[in-house]
């Protein structure tokens, strides 16, 4: 019985183990396929068809851009290429199953040569004579050639900018140097004043008992002082005048009978080279100092700082060459002195004023042509009457008691600018000498004051200027340089700082001026 038994219960354990084995081929046939990925080629403008072996439930493509799908058929895909790319199709079939695919859309040579063969015409008809390859990579627009200028090769980039990407490759011909221009400027001025002055002031020391003056008070009169118990004395503050007196009749008399004619005359011819484009200056003359009072604060005193100003003939002007072939002048030209009648008087020192002529403006001419930007005719008349009321009115008599001041003034002034195009002086030509009326001593040494030629110094010449050069180098080139810093010892934060503006501190700012840094 133990034999039998044993071989039944072997019997039903493999029975077990083999009905086991097909339930799971049975469940493993009726599960859902296992995701897997494959990959699916397809260019721009083409086509592709997937057969599935199931029904299909629906399909979904990651980026529409790229690539779409359609169902045509329960079991056929359709796959168009739109746009260069990648992306992905995910397919769910009837039971539960899903396919993956890797969709790769690459470019339609065909299509890509079309763009590039108008994009070629495009550059063929607008840069005429222009020698520009193009070729195109994986959605970028190579530019490779030579172009004659940097508007050229901004033009060219436009143009290929329409098909992708631009990679700029270009090389351009080496511009010729820029302009340079000379401006004349010519200050031209006349000053002209004619002053008469006229008057009389009569004093008496004593005639018919009687110590006094009769005056307008236009001109200085004579000072009259009688001490107690002495004769009476007259002091003159204007020597200029005619003096009469009469010691019999103690009686005297001052006359102001003055005619003054004054003449100023100013040429100034200020000769500047600028850059085109570039800003140049020009000043012949000086600085002065004046007292500036700062940190004042409630009822104390500040500190005073000596400052500095320039003055003389000044010029500053920027030229622009136009497409129209002009030059379009920004000028500011100026001419200043010093003019201590004008000035004021800080703790007994004198801060003079300015007499200005400045003219600020645009103007536009061509090559050696002239324009007057400023000009001003002025004619003054100042009289000044005074007399004695009452009997300056007497006739012939009454001229004895009035006094009259008249002064006219008449100023004239132009301001001529000429632009010029300038080429420099060439190597080795005599350079412009300055005519000296008295020649210096003659030299210590018959040896030039100049460095060593090359042949001791080896030093080689600069090598020529290469026709072309990449567009970015150039523009690096042309990029405007850092601006010319020129520091005074005199600027505004140098000279003295006294305290309270005293008379010591001044007179030290005014004999030890700070030095320069």
């Amino acid at each position: 019985m133990k034999a039998p038994t044993c071989l039944l219960l072997m019997s039903l354990i493999l029975f077990s183990q083999s009905a086991a084995q097909a339930q799971a081929a049975d469940n493993l046939a009726k599960a859902p396929t296992q995701d897997a990925a494959n990959e699916l080629f397809v260019a721009v403008g083409k086509s592709a068809l997937i057969d599935i072996t199931r029904p299909i439930q629906r399909i979904a493509v990651g980026l529409g851009d790229v690539a779409e799908a359609t169902a045509v058929s329960p079991q056929e895909i359709l796959v168009n290429g739109k746009t260069a790319g990648d992306t992905s199709l995910i397919v769910w079939e009837a039971g539960g199953g899903r396919q993956f695919y890797n969709v790769v859309v690459r470019p339609n040579p065909g299509i890509a040569s079309d763009r590039l063969e108008g994009l070629r015409r495009e550059l063929r008809s607008e840069l005429p004579g222009q020698a520009i390859r193009v070729t195109s990579e994986n959605g970028l627009v190579f530019l490779r050639g030579t172009v004659k200028d940097l508007t050229s090769s901004a033009r060219a980039n436009q143009i290929a900018a329409t098909a992708g990407k631009v990679v700029n490759l270009l090389y351009v011909d080496v511009p010729a140097s820029e302009p340079q221009i000379l401006l004349k400027v010519r200050f031209a001025s006349v000053d002209r004043s004619l002053e008469k002055q006229l008057g009389i002031n009569i004093f008496s020391l004593g005639a018919a008992n009687t110590i006094g003056s009769v005056t307008t008070q236009q001109f200085g009169a004579p000072s009259i002082a009688n001490p107690t118990g002495g004769s009476a004395t007259a002091t003159l503050s204007n020597l200029l005048n005619i003096f009469l007196y009469r010691p019999d009749l103690n009686l005297g008399a001052t006359l102001k009978a003055l005619e003054a004619k004054g003449l100023l005359e100013v040429l100034a011819e200020p000769n500047v080279l600028a850059f085109n484009g570039k800003q140049a200056s020009f000043l012949a003359g000086g600085e002065y100092p004046y007292p500036v009072v700062q940190g004042v604060t409630g009822g104390g005193t500040g500190a005073v700082t000596i400052q500095f100003k320039e003055f003389g003939v000044r010029l500053n002007f920027i030229p622009t060459v136009t497409p129209r072939n002009t030059i379009h002048l920004q000028v500011s030209p100026e001419v200043s002195a010093l003019d201590f009648s004008s000035g004021i008087t800080i703790s007994g020192f004198t801060v003079p004023g300015l007499t200005v002529r400045r003219v600020r403006t645009d103007v536009e001419l061509k090559e050696g042509q002239s324009f007057a930007i400023g000009g001003l005719l002025d004619n003054r008349e100042t009289q000044t009457f005074n007399k004695i009321p009452f009997i300056g009115d007497v006739p012939i008599l009454g001229k004895l008691f009035q006094s009259i001041d008249r002064t006219k003034q008449n100023t004239e002034l132009i301001v001529i600018v000429t632009p010029e195009i300038v080429a420099p002086i060439p190597a080795g030509a005599p350079l412009p000498q300055v005519n000296y009326p008295v020649p210096f001593l003659d030299s210590n040494s018959n040896q030039a004051m100049e460095n060593p030629g090359p042949s001791v110094t080896g030093a080689k010449p600069l090598p020529a200027a290469p026709p072309t050069m990449p567009v970015e180098k150039l523009i690096e080139s042309m990029q405007p340089e850092q601006p010319l810093i020129i520091e005074s010892g005199y600027g505004p934060s140098s000279g003295y700082t006294g305290g309270g503006g005293q008379s010591a501190g001044m007179s030290g700012a005014a004999s030890n001026p700070a030095a320069p840094q």
